[in-house]
């Protein structure tokens, strides 16, 4: 069996697309045959459990049983990777409780594959984030994400800034996920579709539906250029999976 990988995708400061990312890894290890299961700790409503409810199970990562759920059965599950998209706010406590766990040694050591993509937001606030995650960074691939899906603007950031921040982490590589047109946004979220089946005009259970096709291009355009953000990073290689030349959104008939 290949050896587990997690990849959690998170933010302390709410409101900067970080589900969103994680639908985009969601269906991109999809469309790469790269068996993957989530969690959605937005307890107990649940947010990335609505686009992808067949491989989502939401749980409370503040408890303990719940903590088992995930990490107990790394090693004895068929899915090698586990995506769990971690609650606004929650960032900072639940790589403490990785590090209480030992998961962060077991990652150290080479026993799991451990990728964090921290979502930035557009504020310095944001940014001191970085600072407060560096010392659980040892031992992970760490991805600083600029996410432009909400019509964020960085140009709070004076560059020299953003650097003194950015260079804290070593090996630390950035990744920027572009906006998506509002009004395609809009009606994947009604459509309550992962975004390849909104591409591919399917609704929840795979029947037939009736998108906009000029919607579904933006997605698919879109689509692939994060995806293609995925490419340069080689992230099915990080998580330990063989692939082929990725396949681009499609769907169009």
């Amino acid at each position: 069996m290949a050896k587990p990988a997690v990849v959690v995708v998170g933010a302390d400061k709410g409101g900067v697309g970080k589900t969103t990312v994680s639908r985009t890894l969601l269906d991109y290890f999809s469309a790469n045959n790269v068996p993957t299961r989530a969690f959605d700790t937005e307890h107990p409503r649940g947010t990335l459990k609505r686009f992808h409810p067949e491989i989502t199970e939401i749980v409370d990562m503040n408890s303990t049983p719940d903590q088992m759920k995930i990490f107990d059965t790394l090693s004895a599950v068929a899915p090698s990777v586990t995506v769990i998209d971690v609650r606004a706010g929650l960032m900072s406590p639940t790589l403490a409780a990785l590090r209480d766990i030992g998961f962060l040694d077991a990652a150290r050591s080479g026993q799991i594959t451990f990728a964090v993509f921290h979502i930035l937001g557009s504020s310095i606030a944001s940014l001191d984030e970085i600072a407060e995650t560096a010392s659980y960074m040892i031992g992970a691939k760490y991805f600083l994400v600029k996410n432009f899906i909400n019509n964020t603007s960085f140009f709070e950031w004076d560059q020299s800034t953003y650097n003194s921040y950015f260079h804290r982490i070593k090996d630390a590589t950035e990744l920027t996920i572009p906006k998506l047109n509002e009004m395609a946004f809009e009606q994947v979220e009604v459509a309550s579709v992962p975004f390849l089946k909104f591409v591919a005009n399917k609704g929840p259970r795979d029947e037939a539906a009736n998108y906009s096709f000029v919607l579904r291009g933006y997605v698919r355009h879109w689509l692939a250029n994060v995806w293609s953000e995925y490419d340069r990073i080689k992230l099915t290689d990080i998580v330990g999976s063989t692939k082929a030349a990725t396949p681009r959104p499609a769907g169009e008939k």
